[in-house]
């Protein structure tokens, strides 16, 4: 079933549209005005919002600014009875996908509302199966940290500025690489991505930028490392700050002078590589301790984005929850769950220390292990157990 959010200061024309539409079959959700509209809108997945222009606190259109910078994506008609030819043309500008003046005709706005979930759906399809094929999910959330992260990713994705991800173990430094690699210019070429940190050290050089045929005891033909095989594309540095020194010396000079050289090897390859590097260290600290290199850590942190922990934003865990429910059931071809409120406020309270990775492994053991609905009591038995 559909849900719309009717957003109008008008109780009598709030209650008139959420009448119609509920006999339309759609499930309605309210709203007084812009600012407590935009609220809901940032805590729950709606699929269509039709929304009045001039509102006190936040009107329509300063609404539809805000949810198009944060990214969202959900349809919205506008529906004003003071509006004028400005108004809709300003309003379709910004993103709406429709504006319609007050009285609606009933026939035109069903009509515009059945179209704007039908072009949500196809939008929907297309880039889940674009996402499928690219191992691509969504960054979920809607927190402050979640919004800044998502709105530093539009905005550097398409430049050829170096990225220093930081964040918890978890957290997501790895999507966030992924996303800016899809929004750049470089998205038709490889992301090649690698774990500095399950690399040995004697390795790693062989790693990044390969090997010449005999070069060492095993090196029985010749290898192309990570900075060629991400030509044209991206390389993403996972737990840079487990890097050793040598490998950080030859990665410096890489990023300076766009060359590398195999090892075994004398001749110069030119590479051309956006590098955006993550870790979990406070690398200020690893190079006060003369584990990381000053001048690398400038070359890379031209951009740095920090992925705050999910302890740090646990008004994320409901639509994370949510989401992992249905990714779950519909991976294991199971009847959807549903998870109380009650069930939501037991996990906010817990020390997720593994962050979403985590969260999603406790959704997962209480799909399988709970009934029809995850209950309060569900999440203490199964996912946080008092030991004794």
């Amino acid at each position: 079933m559909s849900v719309i959010l009717v957003i109008d200061d008008e109780k009598s024309i709030r209650k008139a549209l959420s009448e119609i539409l509920v006999g339309e079959g759609y499930k309605v959700d309210e709203a007084t005005d812009g600012l407590e509209g935009y609220n809901l809108i940032k805590s729950k997945k709606y699929d269509c919002i039709l929304s009045d222009i001039k509102m006190p606190r936040m009107n329509g259109l300063e609404m539809l600014d805000k949810l198009i910078s944060d990214g969202i994506e959900t349809p919205i008609i506008m529906i004003s009875g003071h509006g004028t030819t400005d108004d809709a043309v300003e309003a379709v500008k910004t993103g709406a996908f429709d504006y319609i003046s007050k009285p609606p005709d009933l026939n035109r706005l069903l009509i515009t509302i059945r179209n704007a979930l039908d072009k949500a759906s196809l939008v929907n399809e297309t880039t889940t199966l674009k996402r499928k094929v690219n191992g691509l999910q969504d960054i979920i959330g809607s927190s402050e940290g979640i919004l800044l992260v998502k709105r530093t990713i539009e905005r550097v994705a398409p430049t050829e500025a170096r990225i220093l991800v930081t964040g918890e173990n978890g957290s997501g430094k790895e999507l966030v690489a992924r996303w800016v690699h899809e929004k750049s210019h470089r998205s038709d070429k490889p992301l090649v991505e690698v774990n500095c940190a399950a690399i040995p050290t004697e390795l790693i050089d062989s790693e990044l930028f390969g090997h010449e045929k005999g070069s060492f005891t095993s090196a029985i033909k010749q290898r192309i490392g990570k900075f060629e095989q991400a030509d044209g594309g991206t390389l993403f540095l996972d737990e840079i700050g487990d890097m050793s020194l040598s490998a950080q010396a030859k990665v410096l000079r890489a990023l300076q002078e766009g060359k590398i050289t195999r090892v075994g090897g004398e001749k110069d390859i030119d590479v051309n590589v956006r590098v955006i590097a993550a870790t979990n260290k406070d690398l200020g600290k690893e190079i006060e301790k003369n584990n990381f290199r000053l001048d690398l850590y400038h070359r890379l942190n031209v951009i740095p984005i920090h992925i705050p922990s999910l302890n740090e934003r646990r008004e994320d865990i409901p639509i994370l929850s949510k989401y992992f429910l249905e990714q779950i059931c519909r991976d294991y071809n199971m009847k959807e769950l549903a998870i109380s409120d009650e069930a939501q406020e037991e996990l906010k309270k817990h020390n997720l220390t593994g962050n979403i990775r985590e969260l999603r492994n406790v959704i997962e053991r209480l799909v399988i292990l709970c009934d029809d609905v995850i209950r309060e009591t569900d999440v203490r038995k199964f996912v946080f157990p008092v030991l004794h």
